[in-house]
């Protein structure tokens, strides 16, 4: 390559009272000297000292990593270990006049040729490099070319380089340094030994920031720190960079940290505190105040909303890992533990996750929007308000909320009585009424008027129960959940199973709590088919969500078919007796015996008095009635249809209508609530 700096002419030494005046910068003033001064490399110094130290050298060896994580500077390194003295050697002598030369202060070697690949990346530069290259070295043992940025490189380059790179003479060594290694053709990098480099971890990077200040005998405050290995990202040279503008502007009192937060542009950490305190007491005013402060203060939105994800993923990962801080999980400095600690315990893991999904959402909206503002205060509202979503984190919040005793008071305020809305008592527990006596039978006309204001009467006689077990029974605490919990909390179940669908609240209500045991949840359907439509459904997945919700369990849920069942909180009467079994041929009642005692349900009409009907409809019904299990004997069977054209039939008559039938079967449930009409019924 022409015009290689250091090949054709030798760089004048300056003086040590020149190179001081100068005053070099941080980054260069610091830079390590030997594989034992490299901070946070220890994966890639050791195994290059050892290759050193027993002489397996390699011929061509691939630097990768981010910038400025010590690249450059070890292929420095490892040139000076190679021509020194004693070399190849771990440790260079650092006296002979190769090391001085390549000492980071030193005006570098004619031997040791550093290219920059950005300039000099064509294929003229290669074969020019190539042409180069089978001359001797001048002073040291080997010739070196150090070819930083080797990603750019052209495709055209790198295969004028191919054959110099897999055969080298002797005497030549390649160290090709990048940010890109994938960018390398796979032809050059096959023929390297690949080393990656990392970014510095925090501990490292903090530990050389407070080295570099003590040797320059600056006063500083520790919380500047934390703050220049946050602006760093990582980077020695970026964090070095950031520490050396901050020491230059430093007086008398050294580097303070209001300078340094207004400088590097970050949120002061008080500002977090107080939203952060906020949100966890639901103060809607206090959140808002902050982000006006935020507007106020020159900031950016979008710089805050960062800031702020940044705090709530420490909250998150203290509130998961209480010794989190103690472990090093999280580098904070040692006066914030106790603020940090105090708030993921205020807060909660639910509320903290939440909130961290929403600001991490509006950052990705903030990109390019016209009013950043506007969506930093949607997003604080959105975390005030986790009634407004119905996910299962925003359930978990508001349980959070309420179990931490920390309620919004403005919206307790809200929903208090006024003088146009008296407030709702609490209901009383449903008491069980005594079983009305047998009437006579009434004649047509007064059983039809009594049937239909037994339809009128009956959604509300069926409301006033739930109602009164929705508010009576409330979730059982986590940890004691029992059948009898879930079955006194079955309403609320229904409830939460609406509010994510009707349909899947229609299926749900046929069903009963049967047991809890061993993490699985018994529930029974009347019939087979419900069962086959609550499993084909998908009900499972939403019922396991609502009880997860409600109660903090994950079970199993099983469905089982057994009859027609009463909903929780309701008892069943005792049942009546079994019908007698049908004959060949009616029989005659007789004179003598006594009447039949009636239930508060009317009875079916005997074989004799039902009108005739189809042999098959008839045959099926009175299987079913007497297949049916004993908990669906407290109910009267149905009676059987009657022809169309008979006409005595009457559709508005008690007794030939499933009115009396107190307990909401699936047909029932389709009339009411999707207003449908069931022409017929088939099961399987």
């Amino acid at each position: 390559m022409s015009d290689l700096a250091g090949e054709d002419e030798v760089m004048a030494e300056e003086s040590e009272a020149t190179r001081t005046a100068q005053g070099l910068a941080l980054y260069r003033k610091y830079r390590p000297a030997t594989f034992a001064e490299v901070r946070g490399q220890d994966h890639v110094t050791a195994p290059l000292r050892q290759a050193l130290r027993s002489g397996r050298v390699n011929h061509a060896y691939l630097f990768s990593g981010p910038r400025g994580c010590g690249k450059t500077s070890s292929a420095r390194i490892l040139a000076r270990s190679l021509n020194c003295v004693n070399g190849p050697t771990p440790d260079p002598c650092g006296v002979c006049d190769s090391c001085v030369a390549l000492a980071p202060s030193g005006p570098g070697s004619i031997d040791v040729i550093e290219i920059d690949a950005a300039s000099h990346g064509g294929v003229d530069d290669a074969r020019d490099l190539r042409e180069r290259a089978f001359y001797a070295p001048v002073a040291g043992r080997y010739k070196i070319y150090i070819i930083d940025e080797a990603h750019m490189v052209t495709q055209q380059g790198f295969n004028a380089l191919l054959k110099l790179v897999e055969e080298p003479p002797p005497h030549l060594k390649f160290i090709f340094a990048t940010t890109e290694p994938e960018k390398v053709i796979p032809t050059i990098r096959s023929r390297t030994h690949h080393y990656p480099f990392r970014l510095m971890p925090p501990s490292v990077m903090r530990e050389l920031l407070e080295d570099i200040l003590s040797s320059e005998g600056v006063p500083f405050e520790p919380a500047v720190i934390q703050l220049v290995v946050r602006a760093g990202g990582g980077s020695a040279r970026d964090s070095l960079s950031i520490l050396d503008q901050l020491l230059a502007g430093s007086d008398a009192d050294g580097i303070r940290y209001d300078r340094a937060v207004a400088l590097l542009g970050y949120t002061d950490a008080s500002l977090l505190d107080e939203i952060v305190d906020a949100f966890a007491a639901a103060d809607g005013a206090a959140v808002f105040r902050a982000v006006n402060r935020v507007i106020e203060g020159g900031h950016e939105p979008r710089r805050f909303a960062t800031d702020m994800l940044d705090r709530f993923r420490d909250l998150i990962v203290l509130a998961s890992v209480p010794d989190a801080i103690a472990t090093g999980l999280l580098d904070v400095p040692p006066d914030r533990t106790e603020v940090m600690t105090a708030q993921a315990s205020r807060s909660g893991l639910a509320a903290l996750t939440r909130a961290a999904e929403i600001v991490s959402a509006g950052l990705d909206q903030m990109r390019g929007a016209t009013s950043p503002r506007l969506l930093l205060e949607l997003m604080c509202a959105q975390v005030l308000l986790p009634a407004a979503a119905t996910d299962e984190r925003s359930v978990l919040a508001r349980l959070e909320r309420l179990e931490a005793g920390t309620a919004d008071q403005a919206y307790s305020e809200r929903v208090a009585p006024t003088p146009d809305r008296p407030p709702s008592l609490e209901p009383a527990p449903p008491t069980q009424a005594p079983r009305p006596a047998p009437a006579p039978p009434a004649p047509a006309g007064e059983r039809r008027g009594q049937a239909e204001q037994a339809r009128a009467e009956e959604p509300a006689a069926e409301s006033a129960p739930v109602a009164a077990q929705s508010s009576a029974a409330p979730p059982a605490p986590r940890g004691q959940v029992t059948a009898e919990a879930v079955r006194q909390a079955w309403p609320s179940v229904l409830d939460a199973a609406k509010a994510k669908g009707r349909v899947a609240a229609i299926v749900i209500g046929n069903a009963s709590v049967v047991s809890l045991d061993e993490g699985v949840l018994t529930i029974r359907f009347p019939r087979q088919g419900d069962v086959k439509g609550f499993q084909i459904g998908g009900y499972e997945d939403l019922l396991r969500q609502v009880l997860n919700a409600m109660f903090g369990i994950n079970v199993g849920i099983r469905a089982v078919a057994g009859g027609d069942t009463p909903p929780p909180g309701r008892r069943p009467g005792p049942a009546p007796a079994p019908p007698p079994a049908p004959q060949s041929q009616p029989a005659t009642p007789s004179s003598t015996d006594p009447p039949p005692v009636a239930d508060s349900a009317p009875q079916p009409p005997s074989p004799s008095s039902t009108p005739p009907g189809p042999p098959s409809s008839g045959r099926s019904r009175a299987t079913r009635s007497a297949a049916a299990p004993p908990e669906s004997r407290d109910l009267p069977p149905l009676p059987s249809p009657p022809p169309p054209d008979d006409e005595d039939f009457d559709p508005d008559d008690a007794d030939m209508t499933s009115s009396t039938v107190t307990e909401l079967t699936g047909m029932a449930l389709v009339q009411r609530e999707l207003g449908g009409q069931i022409i017929a019924e088939y099961e399987d």
